[in-house]
């Protein structure tokens, strides 16, 4: 090969080198991407800043909590403490990481005005509303991340909180790379589900009514009433969250726990219950 052909193969070498991760790029975000294709699913939502703080410009796709264990912080936080998805069960990050970045930063010397290192915590309740801000795909480690922001006006709160929290999706190994948006849509339905549009409550709020009305009243099985839950001493924290949900703030000083509920506070010693207030 003469010295000006190989010089021109090298050139084309290092242009399609240059050209490679461009293409890859374009592989992945491109309109039938998997980032694309959730973009589509889940809008994300729009904010910005007024005279009360936070506040939303344009609303985008609601999700309803459909499982407990989400854990949350106040929006001001700098650190969200994420909560692991992994075979359909929910594992929020305890406040032990939270602890670690206040050390870190008192050890760096650095102040903490954004309360990134709060421990002020909270687990989302099922049934609450929340918005999406941010969607993150890591295929490497086979991850699906959704940054969630509680969705005060569609929860009808009066004092607004705008907690925020984060939603990882652990998937098998490489199984991003064959999936679409609706196989991983599907997963995150199992704890963060679309809210119905209103077009469709109607409707099957008036196919109900319908049947309610085809149907004598007399054949309309009662409700059997529901018996309220029971706390004991010597329960485990599994048979507490079993029976009330999961708590609003968890307390932990070594051997002792307490969990606070909204009208209640139980402590546990050792994995037991040895108080109820």
């Amino acid at each position: 090969m003469s010295g000006k052909a190989n010089r021109a193969v090298q050139i084309f070498a290092v242009i399609f080198a240059g050209m490679f991760p461009g293409m890859l790029a374009l592989a992945q975000g491109g309109d039938d991407s998997l980032e694309s294709q959730l973009a589509a699913k889940y809008k994300l939502v729009k904010l910005g800043t007024d005279s009360t703080g936070l506040a939303v410009l344009d609303a985008g796709t609601v999700l309803v909590i459909k499982k407990g264990g989400i854990i949350s912080v106040p929006s001001g936080n700098a650190v969200i403490l994420p909560s692991t998805v992994k075979d359909g069960q929910v594992k929020a990050t305890s406040n032990t990481a939270a602890q670690g970045v206040g050390k870190l930063l008192k050890w760096k010397g650095v102040s903490d005005p954004t309360g990134a290192a709060s421990t002020d915590t909270k687990f989302l309740t099922v049934g609450e509303k929340v918005y999406v801000s941010k969607i993150d795909v890591n295929r490497k480690d086979s991850k699906v991340a959704l940054t969630i922001i509680e969705c005060d006006t569609c929860n009808s709160v009066q004092d607004p909180s705008n907690r925020r929290a984060q939603v990882i999706f652990q998937f098998p190994k490489d199984y991003l790379g064959g999936a679409d948006g609706g196989q991983i849509s599907d997963v995150i339905n199992q704890i963060l589900e679309i809210q119905a549009d209103d077009a469709g409550q109607e409707k099957g709020q008036d196919a109900q009514g319908q049947q309610a009305q085809a149907q004598p009243a007399a054949q309309q099985p009662a409700a059997a009433p529901q018996p309220p839950p029971t706390i004991q001493l010597g329960q485990t924290p599994d048979d507490v969250t079993a029976a009330l949900g999961q708590p609003e703030k968890i307390v932990n000083l070594g051997p002792k726990q307490i969990y606070y509920y909204k009208d209640m506070k139980i402590t546990f010693v050792k994995g037991k219950v040895t108080d109820v207030q």
